[in-house]
Parts: C-alpha cells; sequence; structure tokens
C-alpha cells in the first residue's frame, strides 16, 4: 500500500533490537555493496512495488540481511497476497541472545500473522517436511510430521511450521488454541506476551539442535499439541 509505514517499522526496530546494528547498504550484481546515506527515503521509494527491499550492514564478519517479497494470492490461504519478510542473523553469542527480541520487533513491525526464527540447519529439515513431493524422501526425517504446502491451509493465520523462536499473533494464538494454561505450562515458561497481545514462544532454551534428543523430542511434542499448524488437522 502506498505510504505504508510498516516496512521502515521492521528496519528501526531491527536495528533497535540488535545493538551496534545499521542497516544502511543495499546490494547489486553490477556494483556489489551500495552505501545508502538516506536510507529510510530509499526504503520508501523503492517499496513502490509492493516487495521489500534488500538491506544489509557492512560488515564481513557478522553479516545481516533483511528483504522480502510478494507471494501471489493463489499460493495462500484466503486468496489474498501475501508479503514475507526474511532476515539472516550470523550465529553467536550477541545474536542469539538478542533473538527474541529481534523477532518481535521484525513481527511486531510487519504486523505480521505468525514467524519464526530458526537455526539453518533445522531450515533444511522443515523443506524436508513439506509435500507431498514427487522427488525426495518418501516422509519426513527423524520421525517429524509432513506438513502442507501453504496453499493448502485452512487460513492465513496457520503457521507452515515450528521454529525454535516463534511469533504467534494475537490471532494466530487463536487459532491454535493457545496458550491453555494445563496443556502449555511448560511452553509458558519460555513465551512472553508482546504489546499487541501475540506471543513470542521459545520451544528450546539454546537454539534447536536436531541432534540432540531432548531438543528434538520438544519439538515432536509442539507438533503434537498444536494439529492445526503446517495443515496437519485439515482432511
Amino acid at each position: 500500500m502506498g505510504h505504508d509505514e510498516r516496512r521502515l517499522a521492521v528496519v528501526h526496530g531491527m536495528e533497535r533490537a540488535l545493538p551496534g546494528l545499521h542497516l544502511g547498504w543495499t546490494m547489486s550484481e553490477a556494483e556489489g555493496l551500495i552505501p545508502l546515506p538516506q536510507r529510510d527515503e530509499w526504503v520508501a521509494r523503492e517499496s513502490a512495488d509492493g516487495d521489500f527491499p534488500f538491506l544489509c550492514n557492512d560488515d564481513d564478519n557478522h553479516v545481516v540481511t533483511l528483504g522480502g517479497w510478494e507471494i501471489p494470492a493463489g499460493r495462500h490461504p484466503g486468496g489474498q497476497p501475501q508479503l514475507q519478510v526474511h532476515a539472516m542473523l550470523p550465529r553467536e553469542e550477541t545474536t542469539i541472545a538478542a533473538a527474541g527480541d529481534v523477532l518481535e520487533a521484525v513481527a511486531e513491525g510487519a504486523r505480521a500473522l505468525w514467524g519464526h526464527l530458526t537455526p539453518g540447519s533445522v531450515l533444511l529439515v522443515i523443506s524436508e517436511q513439506v509435500g507431498p513431493k514427487v522427488y525426495g524422501p518418501p516422509k519426513p526425517p527423524r520421525g517429524l510430521p509432513a506438513l502442507r504446502f501453504p496453499n493448502s491451509l485452512r487460513a492465513p493465520e496457520i503457521p507452515h511450521c515450528l521454529g525454535w523462536l516463534n511469533y504467534w499473533s494475537a490471532a494466530t494464538a487463536r487459532a491454535l488454541g493457545f496458550p491453555d494454561p494445563e496443556r502449555d505450562a511448560e511452553l509458558l515458561s519460555r513465551s512472553r506476551r508482546t504489546a499487541t497481545g501475540g506471543w513470542v514462544v521459545r520451544l528450546t532454551e539454546a537454539p534447536l539442535e536436531l541432534d540432540n534428543p531432548a531438543h528434538l523430542d520438544t519439538l515432536k511434542r509442539s507438533y503434537e499439541r498444536f494439529p492445526e499448524i503446517g495443515g496437519r488437522s485439515t482432511p
């Protein structure tokens, strides 16, 4: 939408959440890294086509990126186009400590329905869970459940998957039946409410590692608790 301030809210929120971060550059194949001395004005101008322009910092040892793109209506439930916002953070102590704040800042700034922050190794497993596919493994790895493609989900509020840190808007939490004081006592001990009534839900204290049997068990139990996630409760 014209004059939509959500993109800048995402950028500013991410910078506040991660001390020392400045997303003041973009990139092109022809020119490489390009400084943006008037970054906010550039973001507002470049967002006119509906996408989220690519931004990054200028630190080869601690690369942070932010961007996004519009998904056509036919590929999502509800018949409405969706804007997906993606960020990449280095896996180090500072960003791990700030991960919950970063996820909340991006999600609340975008007024997102849901989102997650997940280690790259787990993202690869998630991609193997989604199907049905005409290629790849016949069933998801590690005993994890199969997830439906996004356009098979009954509503846009339903998350496609579970991650390490999960942002669920108030609408998504209602759709999932979260929180239930009895069934969700363990998750609630690692969750917090956001200013808009959403939740940041942490599955494990340390970043999710599926080679850790306790982490894998937590992930499996969480999928059992929320069968709506990934469209598994839909016939």
